[in-house]
């Protein structure tokens, strides 16, 4: 595997000089500044490719942009509304100019509205240190209580609904507030930011989309695109769901096995993939995570490595970000399976042999406390998850070469 680490540009707390001492290899970036569905230009990508190569005093960081995480797809898209023609063929002409500057793989999602949701990014854990974690309880509360979806309550067994209430009793003005702040947060570094009349809006323009609809809407787009992307010689990778269960009455159609194969039938290609984040799929216990990796290992082209641990065995449930190889996923077990892929496409020749993976999110541990970087990105935190990840992955290789 290749070890990357994500960067969120000039502004991220964690500078390029960190990530050559962290020994990471490569850089996994966007140019999160560039509304969506607007062109990249070859100078904004350029631009970025320079940042990622320089260290602060001007010398070579030895480092490369090797994944884009992620060229979003625009709402319009997703919804087949306004200018969403216009939007994929700029997504199109974005990834010509990514793939002139020497970029294979651009990571994506297909989730309406949030790019990713949690009630609480500095949760306490009992170490000292903090992770963001997903409620059922507190989100319903938002749900139901702060947003006002209408039918919201139906959503939600009895248990939950009665549990919301009580805790959106129990909160002042300010932590209402904290807690739709939280939950509207969706991806650090979004270009999208939401207030709720933002949420509200996107819901009503939903409201008649179906999931099949949306999976339609989704096969159209990579019908659309996946042909650039052959041409081009680069590789589409969509990341599951975040949490991979609905939300606020919208569908999802990237959270389990057969979504993906569905997906992965409809436009079937070397260019269309799959993001494998342990993470998102592992929030949902009847996901068996090395099980999905060995069905489609061959259209997997981007690693997202973390771990949850879920509060309970409900589809629909509440978790936290654990410690990488302390939550519910076996993260050995996933990266055994991994080296086996990567021997199998070295001796098939294949010129991915090597997949990038990153130590996704982390633990706020000593100095990140109070740093306050990227909620789910602080650096120490994630430095751990990659030392750990890293002792894995060289021990089965090492096995996998009979030493």
């Amino acid at each position: 595997m290749r070890q990357t680490w994500r960067w969120f540009g000039p502004k991220d707390l964690c500078s390029i000089d960190d990530i050559t001492q962290v020994g990471a290899e490569g850089v996994v970036s966007a140019l999160h500044h560039i509304p969506n569905g607007v062109v990249w230009t070859p100078e904004e990508i350029a631009k970025r490719h320079q940042e990622i190569r320089t260290r602060k005093d001007g010398t070579p960081s030895g480092l490369t942009w090797d994944v884009v995480e992620s060229l979003p797809v625009s709402e319009d898209i997703k919804k087949q509304k306004n200018a969403w023609r216009e939007h994929i063929e700029n997504y199109k002409i974005s990834m010509k100019h990514l793939a002139d500057s020497g970029i294979e793989v651009i990571c994506y999602n297909f989730m309406p509205v949030l790019d990713w949701t949690r009630t609480d990014l500095r949760w306490a854990v009992p170490n000292g240190g903090s992770c963001m974690r997903f409620d059922i309880n507190d989100f319903a509360a938002f749900d139901i209580h702060v947003l006002k979806r209408q039918g919201a309550a139906t959503d939600y067994t009895n248990a939950i609904a009665d549990e919301a209430e009580r805790r959106f009793a129990g909160m002042d003005d300010a932590a209402r507030k904290q807690l739709a702040r939280n939950v509207t947060m969706g991806l650090p570094g979004s270009t999208e930011s939401m207030s709720l009349d933002d949420v509200q809006a996107h819901l009503d323009e939903y409201g008649a989309i179906t999931r099949e609809r949306l999976r339609a809407n989704f096969v159209d787009f990579l019908d659309a695109v996946i042909p650039t992307a052959e041409d081009l010689g680069m590789r589409l990778c969509c990341h599951p769901d975040d949490p991979p269960f609905a939300l606020l009455g919208l569908p999802r159609v990237m959270s389990t096995a057969e979504d993906y194969q569905h997906i992965l039938d409809a436009v079937d290609s070397p260019s269309n993939g799959m993001t494998f984040c342990t993470g998102s799929l592992g929030a949902r216990p009847d996901n068996d995570l090395p099980a999905m990796f060995e069905r489609f290992a061959d259209k997997v082209h981007f690693l997202h490595l973390r771990n949850v641990k879920r509060d309970t065995t409900d589809i629909v449930g509440s978790f936290y970000e654990a410690e990488h190889l302390a939550g519910d996923t076996d993260m050995v077990a996933v990266i055994a399976a991994v080296v086996r892929e990567e021997r199998r496409r070295r001796a098939a020749g294949r010129k991915d042999a090597i997949i990038p993976m990153r130590p996704d999110h982390g633990q706020d541990i000593l100095d990140d406390l109070g740093r306050r970087s990227q909620p789910g990105y602080p650096t120490i935190g994630r430095m751990k998850g990659l030392a750990e990840l890293r002792g894995v992955m060289t021990a089965l290789e090492h096995a996998e070469l009979g030493l």
